[in-house]
């Protein structure tokens, strides 16, 4: 298992705990793919997960690039369509994990990006 699917299941982890219930992961279509599809308070989330083993080069966040976030849009603007979610809450998150002594710290933002 690589660096970013064990961030990938720690993110997972960390929503669940945190009262989101993991409707999908790695949802691809055409215009990319979403980490982590999840739900709480009849808010649908959109969560790319980005993961480090230090921060020696900054924050994981930082590699989010605006082509990346164009993506990001795309891809639930699409699971929205294919879900008929156009009427529901709606947002885009981003977690990331830093592995220290292979120990996930997790910082979530939510809204990071706007729909």
């Amino acid at each position: 298992m690589n660096l970013g699917e064990k961030g990938e299941i720690a993110g997972a982890k960390f929503l669940k705990k945190n009262g989101y219930k993991i409707i999908e992961t790695n949802f691809s279509c055409r215009h990319g793919e979403i980490d982590i599809i999840a739900k709480k308070n009849e808010v649908t989330c959109f969560v790319e997960v980005k993961t480090r083993s230090n921060e020696n080069y900054g924050r994981p966040i930082d590699a989010i690039t605006p082509f990346k976030v164009k993506h990001m849009v795309r891809s639930a603007q699409y699971y929205i369509a294919k879900k008929s979610l156009e009427h529901q809450e709606v947002r885009l998150d981003i977690i990331e994990v830093i592995f220290h002594e292979s120990k996930p710290m997790i910082r979530h933002t939510e809204n990071a990006i706007v729909l």
